[in-house]
């Protein structure tokens, strides 16, 4: 390329680095990345970034700056002398380009030459507008190809939940069953494996709630979230506790290893779910292996001789040889594990501080819990035979952990086995 880095490299303004925009595009064209381009041509990397993409000054969109477009005088010349520099979009131009060379027998490559485009553009564009013949050929139509490249291009469109009344019903009724997207998804396919338009991913889903204006689905479906946020918000960095010495602990590390690699049923995680000011609570115990769900009912409160009960109560519900340990984290609650020991001949093991991933499904399970049992409200009015009915319901849910088995479908097939 026969282009000279110039010597003042102090600040030039928009229409006097005309030379250094040509040779930038050029280099873009030829396959240079965007930061060596720069560094060749002697530019900022922001530069660069800014004539490509635009940017915005104020409250208004400068536009990027294209060879073909008029922005500036910043034709680029190709080898054979041709203007070489397109625009984001083919033009009408482009494709009556593309009809003519289709018919000299041209190949994709070559027309991509010519047009300086992507031959993925050129292949891209052929294989969404061609028609077929009867003779099972194809034929291209430049003028047709433009009117519907018009037609797709006006936003916003319709999405694909909102064009198909049955996915939309599907899809609200489940979430009003506190089902989660992904679970929804697999559910479709599932459901429907011979229907691609009833496919969407659990994203599209996300979509049709966030995005303001689509009314694809009901914005009162929000509430059946997880979350119940009427927007995304990023992640945040686990809030550090206070830890609280108990006597005698044994810690995580001292866990059998077939515990660690859920190999072995019988390994639970438990905590609590605490409710307005601290005054009440409900217990939560998840089986790694299966992910089954118990809840606990703790009416005479979550002290430490009450817990103890409750826990040695809730035991007593499955069989012997599903309890091998318990894990729990550092709270109070539990500082009468050694007579629960004695009582079940389960031993309880103890996270470290401030590790609230070492009893990772547990406090998956606790965030499902907050749909049923918001925080700041009284948690002592809910009956036992309500909380059973919220653990029944979380253990029918497919569950992607398990190859999309439900944990009572797992923990029947122990019992079965056994």
């Amino acid at each position: 390329m026969d282009f000279e880095i110039r010597k003042n490299r102090t600040r030039q303004g928009p229409r006097k680095l005309d030379r250094e925009r040509a040779a930038y595009f050029q280099l873009m064209e030829q396959g240079y990345g965007t930061r060596e381009a720069a560094q060749i041509v002697g530019i900022n990397l922001r530069t660069g970034k800014r004539w490509r993409n635009g940017y915005q000054r104020g409250r208004k969109a400068v536009p990027p700056i294209y060879p073909e477009h008029g922005h500036a005088p910043v034709t680029v010349e190709d080898p054979e002398g041709q203007s070489c520099g397109p625009s984001r979009y083919l033009q009408e131009h482009d494709r009556i380009h593309i009809a003519d060379r289709l018919r000299e027998q041209a190949s994709i490559r070559q027309i991509a030459a010519e047009l300086c485009r992507s031959p993925s553009t050129i292949s891209r564009e052929i294989r969404r507008n061609r028609r077929a013949t009867p003779k099972g050929g194809w034929y291209y139509r430049p003028h047709t190809a433009q009117a519907q490249a018009d037609a797709r291009r006006p936003r916003p469109k319709t999405g694909k939940i909102g064009q198909n009344p049955e996915l939309r019903d599907f899809i609200q009724h489940h979430l009003t069953i506190r089902w989660s997207p992904e679970q929804i998804c697999h559910a479709l396919r599932a459901r429907f494996p011979g229907r691609p338009e009833m496919h969407v991913t659990h994203e599209t889903i996300y979509q049709a709630l966030y995005v303001q204006g689509r009314g694809e689905l009901c914005r009162e479906l929000i509430r059946a979230l997880r979350t119940g946020r009427a927007r995304r918000r990023p992640h945040r960095q686990a809030h550090k506790r206070t830890s609280r010495p108990i006597k005698n602990m044994a810690l995580i590390s001292e866990r059998p290893a077939e515990a660690a690699d859920r190999a072995v049923p019988g390994h639970w995680e438990g905590d609590l779910i605490i409710g307005k000011d601290g005054r009440s609570a409900i217990g939560t115990l998840v089986e790694r292996a299966t992910r089954y769900v118990m809840l606990v009912h703790l009416p005479a409160g979550h002290s430490a001789s009450a817990t103890r009960n409750a826990l040695v109560t809730a035991v007593q519900t499955l069989p012997p040889h599903l309890w091998r340990s318990l894990t729990w984290d550092q709270g109070s609650e539990m500082a009468a594990h050694r007579a629960f020991t004695v009582a079940t001949d389960i031993p309880v093991y103890f996270c470290n501080p401030a590790s609230p991933w070492q009893r990772g499904s547990n406090e998956n399970t606790n965030g499902l819990l907050r749909q049923y049992f918001p925080k700041s409200t009284d948690l002592s009015v809910h009956t036992p035979e309500h909380l059973e009915m919220v653990a029944a319901e979380l253990n029918s849910r497919p569950r992607k952990t398990l190859g999309w088995d439900t944990p009572a479908e797992r923990l029947h097939q122990l019992l079965t086995v056994t």
